[in-house]
């Protein structure tokens, strides 16, 4: 098609969102000394400026999980499931199996991963809202020899969740198998040791705990894992975990292009992290969610889960009959608060979370705003 001059003409440019204070649960809101890092100059990949880059973040990633000299974590331009197919389907040899440990919607997403890469596997159902039952795990494992792998969700933030890591850990390391772990939400503010809690295979993003922005995602693993990989032919082209280690490890570049401004910012947003340090930031985190729980509790509230089996970082509440969610959401998105639906299974449920770059006195004024939305949904359906 020819196009003639005075055809084309220039899309209005679409306004930016007025700021708001993000209660779900990633990506998050960041410090703006993260954020100032995407005003970095344009970086060319293969430049030595770009491998500094990504030498400093691997290492930084590596310690957030606890590994040492004989780790190291490898980088995914993609969100933290990348990082998480990339593992599930490059660590499992073609006749080996994975038990998945299922309680929620990402243990549901981590079979459908191995589901779709043929891999074979065992789903231990303990049901939505379950804590692991670590004697049906034990007993699975010495039933079936043909295990080679598990894998668990750390902090299923689908119910909020927050899975006994520790437990599996040595569960799985006595039986003498692999352990993968997707610490996606987790990382930065649950305590996780790739070390101390046998982990073999830990997935981390970089825009939840860790506070900084989409685009950035890693893999972290004992190099001699990692090294082993090249004997095991790749089930995917570019989401190959040892063609990505390789050539990050070996040949000291990136094996596609990676985010380059979000590296930056994670690379920030790991000193944060590091400084801030696990156990200072998972404190805060708390601090905020019982803030929110004593609050919305004293309104009709409930918790979907008991404080033993919670996370720091996200709550699920059940609604009042009384309150429909989306105009819940919708309302206090008005008000510049953005809170978070649930999968179907949980029913009349919503999501708040506590992490990210928050204060108190964020959290104070999302709940007058919230006690205002919720006044104003009642005195309207009252009307009707």
């Amino acid at each position: 098609m020819t196009v003639q001059s005075g055809e084309l003409r220039s899309a209005p440019r679409t306004a930016a969102p007025p700021s708001q204070v993000l209660l779900n649960p990633g990506p998050v809101n960041v410090d703006e000394r993260v954020r100032e890092v995407l005003r970095h100059p344009d970086v060319c990949h293969r430049e030595p400026e770009a491998a500094d880059l990504m030498r400093n973040v691997r290492a930084k990633a590596t310690a957030i999980c606890g590994g040492g000299a004989e780790h190291t974590s490898v980088l995914f331009a993609g969100s933290g499931t990348a990082a998480l197919e990339a593992v599930i389907s490059s660590v499992i040899p073609a006749d080996g199996k994975l038990l998945v440990l299922h309680n929620g919607h990402y243990a549901e997403r981590v079979s459908r991963i191995a589901a779709v890469h043929g891999i074979a596997q065992q789903r231990l159902e303990f049901g939505w809202t379950q804590p692991f039952d670590l004697d049906r795990v034990d007993a699975a494992l010495a039933a079936d020899p043909g295990i080679t792998h598990v894998g668990m969700v750390h902090h299923e933030t689908s119910t909020g969740m927050l899975n006994p890591l520790s437990e599996v850990g040595r569960l799985v390391a006595r039986h003498g198998r692999s352990l993968l772990v997707d610490a996606i939400s987790s990382l930065g503010a649950e305590e996780l040791d790739v070390v101390a809690d046998h982990v073999d295979w830990c997935v981390g993003t970089a825009n939840k705990c860790l506070e900084g922005l989409p685009g950035a995602s890693f893999a972290c693993a004992p190099r001699a894992l990692l090294e082993q990989l090249s004997t095991v032919p790749p089930r995917t082209f570019y989401l190959d975990l040892h063609g990505h280690y390789a050539s990050q490890e070996h040949v000291d570049a990136p094996l596609f292009t990676p985010a380059v401004q979000a590296l930056y910012a994670l690379d920030r947003a790991l000193d944060l992290s590091l400084e801030e340090t696990v156990s200072r930031r998972s404190a805060r985190y708390a601090g905020l969610s019982m803030l929110l729980r004593e609050h919305l509790v004293r309104h009709g509230l409930e918790p979907l889960l008991t404080p033993e089996h919670s996370a720091s970082s996200v709550t699920v509440f059940r609604l009042p009959e009384d309150i429909d969610y989306t105009h819940l959401h919708d309302r206090l998105k008005e008000a510049g608060f953005v809170i978070y639906g649930c999968p179907p299974p949980l029913g009349r449920v919503c999501r708040i979370a506590t992490m990210g770059n928050l204060s108190e006195a964020q959290v104070r004024r999302f709940l007058d705003a919230f006690d205002q939305v919720v006044a104003a949904l009642r005195a309207t359906a009252s009307q009707h």
